[in-house]
C-alpha cells in the first residue's frame, strides 16, 4: 500500500490554533483538546487514503478540481495531493461562507 507524506501549510496550522483557541474560550479546554485530536487524526489518516475525499463544491462550481476535502463535522480539511505528498491547505468551520475564503486562499 502506497503511503503519502502529509504536510500542513502555515495557514492550516494557524487554522488549527484558531479553532482550538475559540473552542477553549467558548466551551472548554477539554472540548478543544478533543476537537484538535480528531482533526489531527483526520489529517494524519490522509497518509493512507487521500483519494477518499471529494472536491469542495465551492471550487468545483468554478471548475477547480485539484483540491479535495474530508470532514470532521462541522470542520472541513481542504487538501491537495501531489506525488507522494498531501498538502493540507486549510482547516475551516463549514458553517462559514467559504466561497470567497477558498478562492482567496487557494487561488492566489
Amino acid at each position: 500500500m502506497k503511503r503519502y507524506r502529509v504536510r500542513l501549510s502555515s495557514d492550516a496550522e494557524d487554522d488549527l490554533f484558531d479553532i482550538y483557541r475559540f473552542i477553549a474560550i467558548q466551551d472548554s479546554v477539554e472540548r478543544a483538546d478533543h476537537v484538535l485530536d480528531e482533526l489531527e487524526t483526520l489529517c494524519s489518516s490522509l497518509a493512507e487514503s487521500p483519494a477518499r475525499g471529494h472536491a469542495p463544491p465551492e471550487l468545483d462550481r468554478i471548475g477547480v478540481t485539484s483540491y479535495r476535502e474530508v470532514h470532521f463535522k462541522p470542520y472541513r480539511v481542504i487538501y491537495e495531493v501531489s506525488g507522494v505528498n498531501v498538502f493540507v491547505h486549510c482547516i475551516l468551520d463549514g458553517r462559514r461562507d467559504l466561497q470567497s475564503l477558498l478562492e482567496r486562499r487557494l487561488l492566489r
